[in-house]
Order: structure tokens, then C-alpha cells, then sequence
């Protein structure tokens, strides 16, 4: 069976079962922002109409500043791009013909971009048994075999988050093998406060290569939208290797209104956690299992049908619920389903259809 590799496919999903396309479902596929993108990008689009008819600057290099800016580096240190999976495709390009290790489960287009780059690539899996809690020795033991590490913090599909102290440890041994870690932080605006993103080890680590995403965040995934935070030697071979004007004009014009967000990261932020507690409350007295997410998105399995979702997705299914399989996931073979948090009704509405699944199986 031929699964989508990604979310929000909610048509392909329809099809793979052999339901009529129903337009009135809710979609926990796709891991976007819940509320929405930020109401002021309203005006912004009016205005982008005066960019249809002019070429971007090829270098963005007031828009490089301006992200630079909000994240208090110097611009030579980021590199704009066509979304996160222009950055992960630029970095592995890189390291064509060389070595690169997964940490897995987590999201296909690492092995993918390695695969088109000619990497051979090896696999270390998150410990399934220990709320995919990080095998640091496991991964100490590997670094010196390969060239790069591809790294999801916080990762994609169990939401978990790798501690700094663990992430010091590999960019240490990772110095002494002369490997790079790449760290994909696509999920970064998310997190608590108080978890701290990786930033500021830049200075201290000149292996570490990180990787961002602002099309999650401010719910805008059809307009691509990314960047590297590099060292300034890598940012220039990587600007060599990138197709000219990546990036359309009219989502460049976005970037002034986009980094005035602070109070829309941090409303997402704290309505978030609010909406996490109240269904991880749910799922414990319901009997499911969940991944111990800190973002949008967790892993769920029925505690009473350990090793198969098939028959709770086709019943979400029925309830016009599109949940993510998680078949293409390396370690999950389907055995859980993705969910994104999505908005309070959505949220309810799936708790209200989990009692029932349980209800018709007592």
C-alpha cells in the first residue's frame, strides 16, 4: 500500500481507503499552527501586489537582516530559503558521497536529500520502550563512523526533545571525529519558554548547523519559507549551491510583518500548553498512550490494541477525523498515529470521538 510520506494529504488518505472525498472533516495530519496565521498578513498580502511585477534581490539581503536581526546574530551567519526542505536538501548536498546517521523515528526528507546527495546512511532509533527518550551512547558511539548527523529537536513525529546537555556531549565528540550535527529546529517556536533553543551554542561549536522553519509556526505552509544558521564559511557554499531567487518576492515581502510576532509566538505558545493538558489528561483516563510531546503534535496508540492503529484510524476516519499513519516513519511501522493539536473545538470534538471508540469496546 502506498502511503502519502507526508500530513496534510487528507484527499490521498481518502483514496487509500476507499471513502468518498468528504469536504467537512478535521485535519490532524498536518502539525500547523492551530490558530491560524497572524491577522496582520492579511495587509501584507494587499500590499505584496505592488511585488508581482519586480525581482527579489537574489542575495535577500535585507530580509537576511531582518531574520538575523530577530534572532540576535550576524547575518552572515543565515542563510533564507524555499522552506525547511530547501535546507535540508542544501546541507546534504554538502556531504555528497560521504556518510550521514538518523536518528529515527523522524521526519523522511533527512534520508531523502541523502539519497538524491549519494550519502550512506545509518540509523540510530530513539528508545521506542523509554517515551522515545535519546540514546546518547548509542549515538556517541556512531559519530566517529560518519561525517553528519541529521538531528529533530524537537522531533518530528514524537514531539520529544533532546536535552542541551546531551546536544553538548555530541557537538563535543562531534568536534574531536570532525563531524557536523545538523539540528532541525522546525518546530523551535513551539516550545516552552523555558526550554531554550540552540542558538547560543554557535560561538562555542563549529560543527553545528541549524535549521528553521516559519511556515509551521505562522501557519503558512503553502508559502516556503526557512533558514540556515550556520558559520560564515558554510553559508557561503551553501549560497553557492542554492538556485537563484529561491525565494518568491512576494513571501520575502512577508518577513517585516512576520518578525514583529513576538505576542502571537507567545500566545501560540501559552494556549498550547493549555490545550495539551486538558488532552493529555483525557488520553490517560481513556487508556491511550501518547508520546510526552512539548509542541503541536504527539504519537497516540490504544493501550488495549498495542500493535495495531488500523482499525482506530479507519474509524477516525469514519468520524471525518484524518489522522498522520505513521507507516513511513522508520520504527513506527504504523503501530501509532500522529496527531497535531488543533484548535480547542477540533480537540474536544476528537476526546468526544476517542469515549466513543472506547465505549464500543467495553
Amino acid at each position: 500500500m502506498k502511503w502519502p510520506e507526508h500530513g496534510g494529504q487528507p484527499n490521498k488518505i481518502f483514496a487509500l481507503k476507499g471513502i468518498a472525498t468528504d469536504h467537512h472533516f478535521f485535519d490532524f495530519s498536518a502539525n500547523i499552527n492551530p490558530l491560524g496565521p497572524p491577522p496582520e498578513l492579511k495587509e501584507s498580502l494587499f500590499k505584496a501586489y505592488d511585488q508581482f511585477e519586480r525581482y527579489p534581490d537574489p542575495d535577500y539581503r535585507k530580509e537576511t537582516k531582518l531574520v538575523a536581526a530577530h534572532e540576535r546574530l550576524y547575518e552572515d551567519v543565515v542563510l533564507l530559503t524555499n522552506g525547511g526542505s530547501e535546507a535540508i536538501f542544501l546541507v546534504a548536498q554538502l556531504f555528497s558521497g560521504k556518510k550521514a546517521l538518523i536518528i529515527e523515528p523522524t521526519f523522511s526528507e533527512y534520508e531523502r536529500a541523502c539519497y538524491v546527495y549519494r550519502l550512506s546512511v545509518s540509523h540510530v532509533s530513539l528508545q521506542l520502550d523509554h517515551d522515545f527518550s535519546f540514546p546518547l551512547e548509542k549515538v556517541l558511539s556512531k559519530i566517529e563512523e560518519v561525517d553528519v548527523v541529521f538531528l529533530c529537536r524537537p522531533n518530528n513525529p514524537t514531539g520529544t526533545v533532546v536535552a542541551i546537555e546531551d546536544i553538548k556531549e555530541l557537538l563535543e565528540k562531534g568536534l574531536e571525529c570532525q563531524t557536523t550535527i545538523v539540528i532541525d529546529e522546525a518546530f523551535i517556536h513551539f516550545l516552552p519558554s523555558e526550554i531554550t533553543d540552540l542558538t547560543h551554542l554557535m560561538d562555542t561549536f563549529s560543527n553545528l548547523i541549524l535549521l528553521r522553519s516559519l511556515t509551521k509556526i505562522y501557519a503558512i505552509p503553502s508559502l516556503r519559507l526557512g533558514y540556515v544558521i550556520a558559520r560564515p564559511e558554510i553559508i557561503v557554499q551553501l549560497k553557492k549551491n542554492q538556485i537563484p531567487w529561491s525565494i518568491n518576492g512576494i513571501v520575502a515581502s512577508f518577513l517585516p510583518s512576520l518578525v514583529a510576532q513576538d505576542g502571537f509566538i507567545e500566545a501560540t505558545k501559552s494556549w498550547l500548553q493549555g490545550q495539551l493538558k486538558l488532552l493529555t489528561t483525557e488520553f490517560t483516563k481513556l487508556g491511550f498512550y501518547y508520546s510526552p510531546t512539548c509542541v503541536n503534535f504527539y504519537l497516540l496508540k490504544d493501550l488495549n490494541q498495542d500493535t495495531n492503529t488500523e482499525e482506530l484510524l479507519e474509524f477516525l476516519l469514519d468520524n471525518k477525523i484524518i489522522p498522520r499513519h505513521t507507516h513511513t516513519f522508520k520504527g513506527l511501522d504504523g503501530n501509532y498515529l500522529r496527531m497535531a493539536v488543533r484548535s480547542a473545538e477540533e480537540n474536544n470534538y476528537l476526546l468526544e470521538t476517542l469515549r466513543n471508540w472506547r465505549e464500543k469496546r467495553c
